[in-house]
């Protein structure tokens, strides 16, 4: 057994992290030398996450607290200030656009920086080495592990990033338009050449117009869309409306499928992890608007079987 494994036979201290991206992230990383706790599971929201007693002694209990930043997890940010003061933490987002050169996105509204640096996997995998660094300082003994770990999923980001972009090229050019609840997806258009609109805004927090689903409509008619797509963390009768105004502009559209914007999926499922879950959604999108996925590449092997249930099961 060597020095890694068996620090973490005798204790595995607990790692919280906020949403199920950092948590995942965390975990490939951490592997056996930590216990990750995940605070938000599959389909909740991290902009109107509030939380509760247990949650927060939660935070009092972690060896690291992991989080995105730039505001995400908004409700929490007066809870992840207080707790910081005593416990270390790091901005997951945050350390991922300070260390290099893919940048972050200005952001829309009350976010000065758009949150959603998941979508690009080349950018998230920037966080990669300080996030590295701190579950090193926890489990020290680890630190030859941690790393292997860090390299493996380094290699996977940067194949997933390339399988996106060839993916979603194969889309006719004209229907290159991702249309989905809210604007999550704008590093994934920044980085893959398609066009992002959302219904409504960065944040959930403030229920989409009749001007911004008219405007939805108005875009479908015109650029002759064949899907739009709703979100697993959200209502989905906003986008049931664009339909429906679409439709009243003769336009022919369909739910092209369910995609993920603020969570992972459940547990069993394609989605079910950081990199599984941006596999589910270009190949949802790209079936939808009528490209043809690439193969996965032999870094992403591990998920070639769930990628063909993912697409039995429609998704």
């Amino acid at each position: 057994m060597g020095l890694g494994a068996a620090q973490a036979a005798v204790a595995a201290p607990m790692v919280l992290a906020t949403t199920g991206m950092v948590g995942d992230t965390v975990a490939a990383l951490g592997g056996e030398c930590i216990d990750t706790d995940v605070l938000m599971g599959p389909g909740v929201d991290p902009h109107l996450f509030q939380a509760s007693a247990s949650d927060v002694r939660a935070f009092q209990q972690a060896e690291l607290i992991v989080y995105n930043g730039f505001g995400l997890e908004g409700q929490l940010d007066d809870v992840l200030t207080r707790v910081g003061e005593r416990r270390p933490t790091l901005a997951l987002a945050e350390a991922a656009g300070a260390t290099g050169p893919v940048e972050v996105m200005r952001g829309m509204g009350d976010e000065a920086v758009d949150p959603h640096l998941w979508m690009d996997a080349r950018l998230w995998a920037q966080g990669i080495p300080p996030l590295a660094g701190a579950l090193t300082d926890v489990v020290p003994g680890c630190a030859e592990a941690i790393n292997e770990r860090a390299g493996r999923l380094n290699e996977q980001l940067l194949a997933l990033d390339e399988w996106i972009r060839t993916s979603l090229a194969s889309i006719p050019e004209p229907q290159r338009v991702l249309l989905t609840a809210h604007d999550a997806f704008r590093y994934f258009g920044r980085a893959y050449d398609i066009e992002v609109r959302g219904i409504q805004g960065i944040s959930t927090s403030a229920e989409a117009s009749v001007a911004d689903i008219q405007a939805s409509a108005a875009l479908i008619a015109a650029r002759d869309l064949p899907a739009i797509f709703v979100e697993t963390t959200i209502n989905p009768r906003t986008v049931r409306a664009v339909l429906e105004a679409a439709r009243e502009r003769s336009a022919e559209v369909s739910i092209g499928g369910s995609i993920h914007g603020d969570a992972l999926g459940e547990r069993g499922t394609l989605a079910d992890s950081l990199i599984g879950m941006l596999i589910h959604n270009t190949a949802q999108i790209t079936r939808a608007l009528g490209g043809s996925l690439a193969s996965l590449p032999p870094a992403l092997e591990a998920w070639s079987g769930p990628l063909r249930a993912d697409g039995e099961r429609g998704g």
